[in-house]
């Protein structure tokens, strides 16, 4: 009778309730989202379950009351320090007995975004990668190659100085663009649980190692590596310059590349390489925006929540869940596998195998949302005022003492 509880594809059985919140609300993330609701169904057509999708910035409002009051048995949230208010709140269900055996080290790239206090707090669904995309023409021009250190780095970025082009595109008007670098240069200075803990409140932003950060972004602002003027513009806007040829790269997220591919620049004249090292004692951490699953602690049917994230973190539905007619995004199981892109190869080859420091989530989801504002307006103003570091700092620091209180 036990043997036939499961089905011949070795899942469990399951029945009863299954009730779901999630904010994939925009339409291809919603027919995601119902799909994966539809063939888990069939695994367990004994299951009823209930799915319910909220807008996302609605969402965002509400989760907190809906985690206290009257909690589904599944959440859709964000990694890292962006679960950490919901974990302390004692909000969210320990789920480290999921992550045991292969799930462990099938997600082991975001094993450490997903650990708060030695414990797993979630699942993760998928992810995009961030790097340097860069106009592989004008790279050949100048007999130039994808650097692998700092040193090299720089050296790029004079001889494209020289060329009479900028190194980077930049649009800082909205300030979170400028927060990508901050990301990098402060993880490949200092490393990934030293950047953690500075965006958890834990560390001084006068710290000598955070100027040691600043230090290596003033070599760039120095040389002239960004374009003029770039608090003027939205990333969108600042993108011209890099497809007119008058800046060779760009510090983004993947999204950057279909309008990159729409304004003429085709695989011949785009390519894309990791952020190289600074410090060599440091490994390799990126910013890796991470989408998750919970059980709240509030939920009613555990089990079937328990066996909804084992699905969801499987390498068979992640494959599936981010295909390009789907989120156009990574899997973070490093058993799935990738639309046929030339990027979204490129990022998971580098996320799964090259990224071993740990992933961050983006300056503004592993800092508060107060604190990220401040942060990130200094993060702009340096980049106009460098001298001007000790006064931002200053600024920074006290905004943490009363913030993270």
């Amino acid at each position: 009778m036990l043997a036939g509880a499961a089905f011949a594809d070795g899942h469990a059985k399951l029945s009863g309730d299954l009730v779901i919140f999630s904010d994939m609300s925009n339409p291809a993330p919603r027919a995601v989202m119902e799909g994966m609701v539809a063939r888990f169904g069939e695994q367990h057509p004994d299951l009823d379950i209930a799915l319910t999708v909220i807008d996302r910035e609605a969402y965002k409002t509400q989760i907190r009351n809906f985690l206290t009051a009257d909690a589904p048995d599944v959440a859709n949230w964000y990694a890292a320090n962006r679960m950490r208010p919901y974990v302390d709140a004692g909000l969210f269900e320990d789920v480290s007995d999921v992550w045991e055996g292969k799930l462990s080290e099938e997600l082991a790239s975001t094993k450490g975004a997903m650990t708060l206090d030695g414990k797993q707090w979630g699942v993760p669904y998928t992810y995009y990668q961030w790097g340097v995309y860069y106009r592989k023409d004008i790279y050949e021009e100048l007999g130039l190659s994808e650097p692998t250190n700092w040193e090299e780095f720089k050296a790029n970025c004079q001889a494209v100085l020289d060329s009479g082009k900028k190194c980077f595109t930049l649009g800082s008007k909205f300030l979170w663009t400028a927060a990508g670098w901050f990301d990098y240069l402060n993880m490949r200075t200092n490393g990934y649980q030293f950047h953690a803990d500075l965006t958890a409140g834990k560390v001084e932003w006068t710290d000598e190692r955070v100027k040691a950060t600043f230090a290596n972004w003033k070599e760039l602002v120095d040389m002239g590596a960004f374009i003029d003027d770039h608090t003027a513009y939205s990333w969108q806007e600042s993108l011209p310059f890099m497809t007119n040829g008058d800046a060779a790269a760009i510090l983004k997220g993947n999204f950057a590349v279909a309008p990159l591919r729409e304004a003429g620049l085709d695989d011949s004249k785009l390519d894309f390489h990791q952020f190289p090292a600074i410090n060599g004692d440091v490994e390799l951490a990126e910013d890796a925006p991470t989408d998750t699953f919970h059980i709240p602690a509030n939920a009613k049917n555990k089990d079937n929540a328990r066996a909804f994230l084992k699905f969801v973190a499987s390498a068979e539905n992640q494959t599936i869940i981010n295909a390009g007619d789907a989120l156009g995004q990574l899997p973070v199981n490093n058993k799935s596998s990738v639309d046929d892109d030339k990027f979204l190869l490129e990022g998971f080859e580098m996320l799964s195998n090259n990224a071993t420091g740990g992933v961050a989530q983006f300056f503004d989801r592993d800092a508060p949302a107060e604190m990220a504002k401040v942060a990130m307006e200094g993060f702009q103003e340096f980049m106009v005022k460098p001298d001007e570091l000790d006064r931002i700092l200053s600024k920074l620091e006290r905004a943490r003492g009363r913030i993270y209180r």
